[in-house]
């Protein structure tokens, strides 16, 4: 039996770089984890240019999160900070969850727009704790219907 397949490319150029717009003409420059929301929007993690991108069912690729600069600051969509998010996963409520590789830390993006440090302290390690733990260099994440 053949099986038979057919790859199309979902969004980007193929030249690294940053632009929103048109999934054939937008660029990124290391995109990571995806995850697909309730909607049908399809999540990136984008290492290197330090955003949450969101690529619409219609194609139209925007960003939900992240200045661009590199590191760690909490707050509303592009006001926030990140560090090479690696890995993200989407809740049944909308909510985003971010592997942040370069803060060591697990970020959420509410489903508002709102971005928060949900676990991690900044310090690298192996450590379990509400208020003080630590990762080391986190590159995945899930969630299960119950929001853990």
């Amino acid at each position: 039996m053949a099986i038979s397949a057919v790859v199309s490319t979902l969004a980007g150029t193929g030249v690294p770089g940053y632009q929103d717009g048109e999934g054939n003409a937008a660029k990124f420059a290391g995109p990571q984890g995806v995850a697909v929301d309730g909607d049908g929007n399809v999540i990136v993690a984008e290492f290197y240019n330090n955003r949450i991108r969101k690529i619409s069912p219609q194609g139209l690729v925007s960003t939900l999160a992240g200045t661009g600069e590199r590191g760690h600051r909490d707050g509303v969509g592009n006001a926030a900070k990140f560090k090479n998010p690696s890995g993200v996963a989407v809740d049944w409520e909308g909510n985003i969850f971010v592997a942040e590789y370069g803060n060591d830390r697990i970020r959420k993006i509410s489903s508002q727009g709102v971005v928060s440090t949900l676990a991690g302290s900044g310090v690298q390690g192996f450590r379990d704790s509400i208020a003080g733990a630590q990762f080391n260099n986190p590159w995945g994440v899930a969630v299960d219907r119950e929001g853990n």
